[in-house]
């Protein structure tokens, strides 16, 4: 190959992509040119950026002009390569008309990772039928700030609960044979003050030990092929230039064997946003060097730059090779370069493709299966914060629904879904999907009610003006929905996603205003929240009848809520995210040290009113009859102990046991207690189960002082537990012999295994 095919492989074009309106990557109008499809094409093409994430299209339509564009690349070029297509699937594949599933902060309210992996299974069946390769997902980064906008894209603020949800995530699209990508490696969501592409402050402990254990878990166990570097800089160091991490840790030491992409125009970020490189070819050099090996989503420095950087003998063809190889070998892997290779996608075959118009409406991307797990995970992901025994209702006769996000289709879906992503710049566009609002699902739910929907103020908007009617329904009301929230969108066009970053987390708008008029009523509140981040609900949690916390559940979120107010669905989700007590209060994670806890030498409290972990549901569990097998060990060893699970409700239920490890004692810092393991368990009324568990010594470890992960000999409890502060049992246990080094061989889980009683 010459040196401009080489390159050529790993460039993406995004053919498409708007120069006009809302942005959809950051500053994309800086970057983007329109690319000279003729002059490229001859010399190959690495990537296809979003054939269906770009502009609504109708699927089966989509799928045809991508197998032409595929024919007319392997066409052009000398080899017969064609490109790979990647597109967003972070909350459902995201194109027109595709199932619009519950956010990733959803996926980590219901502990299960299980029926996330089969979502992401269906996911992935969908985007290979019309012919994408490649998804851009999941995200790994743990919450450290609430105020950071892209909460909602996150699974939580607990590395484990992330690590395995994501890991699901990641074994279920690469099932369905499509390239997952871990993003965004690493430390992105640890940004100052929550802002977006802000510097990152932390230390090398604080990502060894919470940022990069996510990452490290999918890699070895989800067997990813694909990863994307973050934007932001650590301590100075950008990611994309950063070869310690891109090289040092992810390949040799992780082993990782695919291709890391640049997050959308991430390397020439090099230039523009760190200025660590004096120009474009500069840029491409470091990025290169440093392990990036494709360029997204279009040519902008592994183009001309860096054919001219390569001649001057700055870039050395060495680092274009080895990028070039990988990217080579995974178009192998996907059968790209098989002799007979097909470019018809699964969803055209055995189609008559001579007259387009035809196949509109031809290929379905929300199946009755997709909507199934849809409901399920939306059902599984509700959280019931409070509940002072209003709920569930008992047929009200008068219903006021109140609030902004009563009446809103689109409340549900968070910035990446499609609707929100692409489809709010083309508002003539139908949604292609059934949006239930609240109000419509409700009266369903509760055919023989009266309902008054109120929306009283926007989400958020300055004017007071519809308070005073919001009041006037809640006073002649037997019961007040009120429905409160955010908008979801990008780059401020919205209260949550990509770049709407907040300086409080007091409810958007005049929202808590609104909250607290519609309580000095005095007729009980149910507070329901469509969200993409934890909110502090002030009075409300002292005085509101009932919370329940809903982080955009998709397309089926409505109807979920809706069944968790009537008792058709008892509550089982769990927060992923601790709810802060203070809106200005960051952090208020539980994953804090002594030093972050509340105490005398400060008048501020980061104390969260609501708990990682905690839940709420109609049905009542006791723990009973602990049995402590092994209670010391070596620093090699495991701990063994079981319990009696119960539900004593009158109905079916779900409890989540979640397993805390404390360490009283150790050479640096720790948090009071993070989560080592859990298990969501599922009892019918009267049924009950005999939990076990092994704990391995290598659960206990943590980066020492000389910088490499140990475990100490010494005191530790283990907390078994409903909640991040319901703890059931609290059993000591000890560690003996020496002090043990580990690497990235340790055991990750705890075997947790439950047997009927």
């Amino acid at each position: 190959m010459t040196l401009r095919e080489k390159t050529a492989q790993l460039v993406g074009v995004w053919v498409g992509a708007s120069d006009e309106g809302g942005e959809v990557a950051p500053h994309q109008h800086e970057m983007e040119e329109p690319p000279d499809l003729d002059e490229l094409l001859p010399h190959g093409l690495g990537q296809l950026t979003r054939p269906f994430g770009t502009t609504p299209v109708d699927p089966a339509i989509g799928a045809l002009s991508l197998l032409r564009s595929q024919q007319r690349i392997a066409a052009a070029n000398r080899f017969g390569i064609p490109a790979l297509a990647h597109d967003e699937c972070l909350a459902g594949f995201a194109a027109w008309g595709a199932t619009a599933y519950p956010v990733p902060l959803s996926w980590g309210a219901t502990f299960n990772p299980a029926l996330v992996g089969r979502m992401a299974e269906s996911i992935g069946r969908d985007m290979r039928s019309v012919g994408v390769h490649q998804g851009l997902a999941p995200v790994l980064d743990v919450v450290r700030d609430a105020r950071w906008g892209r909460v909602e894209e996150t699974i939580g603020e607990d590395p484990y609960l992330v690590g395995t949800v994501a890991t699901a995530y990641v074994q279920g699209l690469e099932r369905a044979g499509i390239v997952a990508t871990l993003k965004h490696f690493a430390g992105y969501s640890a940004s100052r003050a929550g802002r977006n592409l802000a510097p990152v402050s932390m230390g090398p402990r604080e990502r060894a030990d919470v940022i990069l254990p996510p990452f490290e878990m999918a890699v070895r166990e989800g067997r990813p092929r694909s990863v994307m570097h973050a934007y932001t800089d650590t301590d100075g160091m950008p990611s994309a230039a950063d070869e310690a991490l891109l090289t040092g840790l992810l390949r040799d030491t992780w082993g990782f064997t695919g291709t890391v992409v640049a997050d959308y125009f991430g390397v020439a970020f090099l230039k523009t946003l760190h200025g660590v490189a004096e120009d474009w070819a500069d840029a491409a050099g470091l990025a290169l060097a440093s392990g990036v090996d494709v360029e997204l989503p279009t040519v902008k420095t592994f183009g001309q730059p860096l054919l001219d950087a390569v001649e001057a003998g700055s870039v050395p063809e060495s680092v274009i090779d080895r990028a070039l190889r990988r990217v080579l070998v995974q178009k192998v892997e996907l059968g790209l370069l098989d002799a007979d290779w097909d470019p018809v996608p699964g969803a055209l075959a055995d189609t008559d493709l001579s007259e387009p118009e035809r196949l509109r409406g031809l290929v379905d991307l929300d199946r009755p299966a997709n909507r199934a797990i849809a409901t399920e995970l939306a059902e599984q992901a509700v959280v019931l914060l409070r509940n002072d025994g209003v709920l569930p209702l008992d047929r009200p006769r008068r219903i006021a629904l109140i609030g902004p996000n009563g009446d809103e289709p689109t409340a549900v879906l968070g910035c990446y879904s499609f609707p929100v992503h692409v489809g709010s710049q083309h508002p003539k566009t139908p949604v292609g999907i059934e949006l239930p609002t609240l109000r419509e699902t409700l009266t369903a739910e509760f055919p023989g009610s009266e309902l008054w929907t109120v929306r009283g103020v926007t989400v958020d908007g300055t004017d007071p003006g519809g308070i005073a009617d919001a009041v006037r329904a809640a006073r002649t009301a037997d019961v007040v929905v009120l429905a409160l929230g955010d908008r979801a969108g990008l780059f401020g066009r919205g209260t949550s996603g990509e770049g709407c970053d907040v300086q409080t987390l007091d409810l958007p708008g005049l929202q808590r205003e609104l909250l607290e008029a519609v309580l000095d009523t005095g007729t009980p509140v149910v507070l329901t929240l469509l969200a993409g981040r934890p909110y502090a609900l002030g009075r409300a949690v002292t005085e509101a009848a009932a919370i329940v916390q809903c982080f955009f559940p998709g397309e089926a979120g409505t109807r979920a809520l809706a069944g968790v107010l009537s008792g058709r669905i008892n509550p089982s989700g769990r927060l992923p995210v601790s709810v802060p007590a203070h809106p200005g209060v960051q952090p208020s994670t539980y994953l804090a040290a002594r030093l972050a806890q509340a105490g005398e030498v400060s008048n501020i409290d980061p104390t969260p009113a609501y708990v990682f972990g905690h839940g709420l549901g109609y049905s009542e569990f006791t723990w009973s009859d602990l049995a402590v097998d092994t209670a010391e060990t070596g620093t090699d060893g495991e701990f063994g102990f079981a319990f009696d699970l119960r539900n004593t409700g009158g109905r079916a239920g779900s409890e989540v046991v979640q397993l805390y490890l404390h360490d009283p004692v150790a050479g640096v810092v720790q948090p009071e207690q993070r989560l080592v393991g859990y298990r969501r368990i599922e009892l019918d009324s009267g049924a009950g189960c005999r939990v076990t568990v092994r704990l391995p010594a290598d659960l206990a470890s943590f980066t020492g002082r000389e910088g490499r992960r140990i475990v100490e000999p010494g005191a530790l409890e283990l907390r078994i537990a409903a909640s991040g502060s319901d703890v059931r049992f609290a059993v000591p246990l000890r560690l003996t012999g020496p002090v043990r080094p580990l690497d990235h061989t340790r055991r990750l889980h705890a075997d947790v295994s439950v047997q009927g009683l």
